[in-house]
């Protein structure tokens, strides 16, 4: 794995409104921590961070913009300097500044992480890939929900997770943990 020094970190949804009971029993309970040695790092490098919130249209979401669920989680906050994309549908590049803001600073490397990797995580690493970007999904710093297919199956969290992330390898993205990342000695 080779990434660029202005390689940009993409956390995709982590807002208050995704630790809702509602949503199900989910995957990676590390998850958090994971995303935040990786914010960590990248603060203290002064690389890329971009932050994107999910402004839901629906009035049942756990991301509906009139309650609390919308807001960042306090560790996730972005800070001064750092980018905000906010979105309205899982594809964080679909309607939104994110392809001209990445285009225009340059940055042709991605790393993606966040929520849920079945929904917003794999729709954003697919534009990205189609896009052209060298895109990186981090496996372990992602995680998503129980889930029931469409011809009534249910399948664990830990499947679903399993299957967007195989979707993604190798055709819209490369997939490699959180450690791997980090290793990395040309950042």
């Amino acid at each position: 794995m080779e990434l660029e020094a202005n390689t940009a970190l993409i956390i995709i949804d982590q807002q208050k409104g995704i630790l809702h009971p509602r949503l199900g029993r989910r995957n990676n309970p590390q998850a958090e921590e994971r995303i935040s040695e990786l914010l960590e790092d990248w603060r203290r490098h002064g690389r890329p961070i971009i932050h994107v919130q999910h402004l839901s249209r629906c009035e049942d979401s756990v991301f509906w913009p009139q309650q609390s669920g919308v807001e960042f989680q306090e560790r996730f906050e972005p800070l001064p300097g750092e980018w905000l994309i906010q979105k309205q549908v899982p594809d964080a590049f679909c309607a939104t500044t994110l392809e001209a803001d990445l285009r225009e600073a340059g940055i042709g490397q991605l790393i993606i992480v966040g929520v849920a990797t079945h929904n917003s995580v794999e729709a954003t690493a697919r534009t990205a890939g189609n896009l052209g970007f060298d895109t990186w999904v981090a496996e372990d710093a992602c995680f998503t929900f129980d889930k029931t297919d469409f011809f009534g199956h249910p399948h664990s969290a830990e499947e679903v997770h399993a299957m967007s992330l195989g979707n993604l390898h190798g055709e819209y993205a490369t997939v490699v943990n959180t450690a791997h990342i980090l290793a990395d000695q040309n950042l």
